[in-house]
């Protein structure tokens, strides 16, 4: 089975997840670990040589979908592909849960554990597909209001933690893809620099006839140690174009334009909002 990550100047946040990896699965593993042209690789490339991974060094930051892109391309086939990012702490046999739940229903696409923060809430990493109108609630409440019913809706917050469950899409932190439908939809879309390209993934298996599945009983860590907010009001506005990207593909048809028009001035009113100093 196939495990894909994708770092950019990650250091020793690598260390944890190489370590949790080889416990999370009895099954043979090959492990990539994929670079966006950090620049200095020094410990990447010890760490990766000491836990029999194999690094790919990119010669250009191509953002996360298109980086495990050239992970699987890179790779041996597999049933499976794992995806995850490098800040994440599997628990022992997590892998193996995830697997042994795809292995025993054909008709799910990918399935995601439970994504636990360090502080021990659950991450609601299995959310419903969103709409404009459940986006649009989203976007004006959420920050200021989160009990708000677009936003409750959106997060599917309260059903994170309980039993297993069908989702419209799964968090990129730790998916894992069946294969043959990972190849059918042609994986993520290279459009997505970062974010969005998971909720555009979940979409498409969906309109292929695949279910994303939601697996609590497997369970990760998300550290945060790795963190794109850290960079702050860059990565706020990657996301609201993101945003827009994959709302407009949506909403494609011609009909549709005047919805497309609205999109991109509310999100780009709301990315100035959030990115200004």
């Amino acid at each position: 089975m196939l495990v894909v990550t994708v770092t950019y100047r990650t250091g020793e946040t690598l260390r944890p997840f190489l370590d949790s990896v080889r416990t999370a699965s009895v099954r043979p593993l090959e492990v990539v670990v994929v670079d966006n042209a950090s620049g200095d690789l020094t410990v990447e490339r010890a760490l990766t040589d000491a836990a029999g991974a194999r690094l790919i060094e990119l010669p250009d930051n191509r953002g996360y979908g298109s980086g495990i892109a050239a992970g699987v391309e890179s790779s041996q086939p597999s049933d499976y592909v794992l995806v995850a990012n490098p800040d994440v702490v599997f628990t022992p046999g997590a892998i193996d849960v995830l697997v042994d739940a795809a292995e025993a229903d054909p008709a799910i696409g990918a399935i995601g554990p439970r994504i636990d923060n360090p502080d021990g809430t659950v991450y609601p990493s299995a959310r419903k597909l969103p709409s404009i109108g459940a986006g649009i609630g989203h976007a004006l409440l959420g920050s200021v209001w989160r009990s708000n019913p677009w936003t409750r809706e959106y997060l599917a917050e309260g059903k994170a933690s309980a039993a297993g469950r069908d989702a419209g899409w799964l968090s990129g932190a730790c998916v894992l893809v069946r294969r043959r439908a990972y190849d059918q939809v042609g994986g993520f879309d290279p459009k997505f620099f970062m974010y969005f390209e998971d909720v555009d993934l979940g979409a498409r298996l969906a309109d292929a006839g695949w279910r994303n599945r939601y697996e609590p009983a497997a369970v990760i860590t998300h550290t945060g140690a790795h963190s794109t907010s850290k960079v702050g009001g860059a990565m706020a506005a990657v996301h609201h174009d993101s945003a827009y990207l994959y709302l407009a593909s949506r909403y494609d048809a011609w009909y549709q334009a005047p919805v497309r028009v609205l999109l991109r001035v509310g999100l780009s009113a709301r990315k100035r909002l959030v990115t200004r100093p």
